[in-house]
């Protein structure tokens, strides 16, 4: 195994450098889907249209995946404690920028900047606790960690919706302010790591390559629904960019003498296998948090508040088991802890095909709450055996790209998963309606009572076709999702063995 012992630190110190990174990552995890509830109130306090001010989401996605697999390059040369306090303070900064934006120029601006400087927060978290903890505890920092890129997105919408409905939605980014300067104090005072040197060079056409691909990708995605896919010129020239873009990466990437992205990291079986499962990782936690929060709101009528408080609960899911399996992990094999992880995950997916808008909040909770144990399940063993074989001078651009995978398949997901909604309701409430003919029997018994020879009547039918359509749509793409993570099952049995470490070695 290629890895070294933690340096010595005192347990004090690593305390308050894991509680840095830690609030750290929660900063930047939250901020991936708390501004989606404050949408509609940016809009008429910025006078902008509902197609503009998705740009306030959009261009901070952009921004934080373009640079995200820099991050390994920028600590070479920067040093990785410069790099941190300066992307904290910069990504504090960018936030309150946000909060006094008074035009959706200014804003888009600000989210490009605050996605900018927040990229390399989460890989070079995970970094610090990666290389503070000794192998046998290595678990229980992947769990701490875990913990703020987890829950970050599943409070996200709550505390968004919260702040908004009771204070201004200029505070989802003022939320910030204090949890950035609590993590500079500890940063200035506890943070270490070596300096930059100005002779590391960077391989600007790998990264122009990697980064138009990736930002074309991203466009790709969360405009393709809006502009109905490959019937708009600006998606076919998005789709052309990011296979281009991808095709020259990896063309350069095989062939260049210092490439952009070290060539050893995808000879490690175990980093590449951990790529694929945290990209669906990331599709099915985003996915089903972007389809629950409208589902609640649409289907079963609860306010933006309410339904971010059912929704609440898997965090408390992640959280018991992101402690627990911290400490399975010194008496059993990874693999065995995210084949569980799995299997609660797929169960709890399928749960949610069986979703009707007349089901209970407690039912909603509780389902709620195995998904959440069983992506906690997968999370910490994940993280923890994709770098367990990884040389160590490749860490952080290691959890730059494990970080770009799960953004991604977060991407990928949402954007599977609203295509196949809309598509799916159209068709399916297509067939329905065919159903309503005047010789149906449910038109010839309920007729006269819905009074279906007056417009109300037929607009209180159609209402109803409504229901039922999206109700089966948002059933299939939770069986959907229920069939992608099993099939991805096999992935975790080539995984390399990591025998569980004892506490006493």
């Amino acid at each position: 195994m290629s890895d070294i012992a933690a340096p010595s630190v005192s347990v004090s110190k690593r305390a308050a450098v894991t509680v840095c990174v830690m609030v750290a990552t929660l900063m930047q995890a939250l901020d991936s889907t708390i501004a989606n509830v404050a949408l509609p109130y940016m809009q008429g306090s910025l006078a902008t249209t509902s197609t503009q001010v998705n740009w306030v989401l959009t261009s901070y996605i952009v921004a934080a995946a373009i640079l995200t697999p820099a991050t390994g390059w920028l600590e070479a040369r920067f040093g990785r404690r410069q790099l941190f306090i300066v992307c904290v303070a910069g990504f504090v900064v960018a936030s309150m920028l946000c909060g006094t934006a008074t035009s959706i120029e200014q804003m888009v601006l600000y989210r490009m900047i605050q996605g900018a400087f927040g990229a390399p927060v989460v890989p070079l978290s995970q970094a610090v606790l990666l290389d503070s903890y000794p192998l046998r505890m290595r678990g229980q920092a992947m769990a701490i960690f875990g913990l703020g890129v987890m829950l970050g997105p599943i409070l996200g919408p709550t505390l968004g919706g919260w702040l908004t409905q009771y204070y201004d939605w200029r505070w989802v980014f003022y939320v910030n302010v204090p949890l950035g300067i609590l993590t500079l104090v500890l940063a200035f005072g506890f943070l270490e790591g070596k300096t930059g040197s100005v002779t590391a060079r960077l391989d600007w056409f790998g990264f122009a390559t990697l980064g138009i691909a990736i930002a074309a990708l991203q466009l790709f995605l969360d405009r393709g629904e809006q502009l109905n896919w490959f019937q708009s010129t600006e998606i076919q020239i998005e789709f052309a960019l990011t296979i281009l873009g991808l095709y020259l990466f990896v063309v350069h990437t095989m062939t260049a003498r210092k490439p952009f992205l070290d060539g050893r990291l995808f000879q490690d079986r175990n980093f590449v296998m951990g790529q694929v499962l945290i990209f669906v990782v990331g599709a099915v936690l985003l996915a089903t948090l972007s389809l629950l929060a409208p589902y609640l709101e649409r289907l079963m009528g609860y306010p933006v508040l309410t339904a971010g408080l059912v929704l609440a609960p898997r965090g408390i899911g992640t959280m018991v088991a992101m402690v627990l399996v911290g400490r399975l992990m010194s008496v059993v094999d990874t693999k065995y802890l995210l084949l569980v992880g799995l299997l609660l995950t797929a169960l709890a997916l399928y749960q949610m095909s069986l979703f009707t808008p007349d089901i209970s909040q407690a039912s909603i909770i509780s389902t709620g709450l195995i998904q959440g144990f069983g992506l906690g399940f997968v999370f910490v063993p994940l993280s923890t055996v994709t770098f367990a074989t990884l040389a160590v001078e490749l860490r952080t651009q290691g959890t730059g790209f494990y970080s770009l995978m799960r953004n991604v398949g977060s991407s990928v997901g949402i954007s599977v998963t609203t295509f196949l909604l809309t598509r799916n309701s159209a068709i399916v409430h297509a067939g329905l309606a065919a159903d309503v003919t005047p010789y149906s029997r449910a038109v010839q018994q309920l007729g006269p009572v819905l009074r279906l020879d007056t417009m109300a009547g037929k607009a209180t039918v159609n209402d109803i076709l409504d229901v039922q359509s999206a109700t089966i749509a948002y059933a299939d793409n939770f069986r959907l999702m229920m069939i992608v993570t099993l099939l991805i099952i096999p992935l975790v049995f080539l995984l390399r063995h990591t025998k569980p470490v004892k506490s006493g070695d």
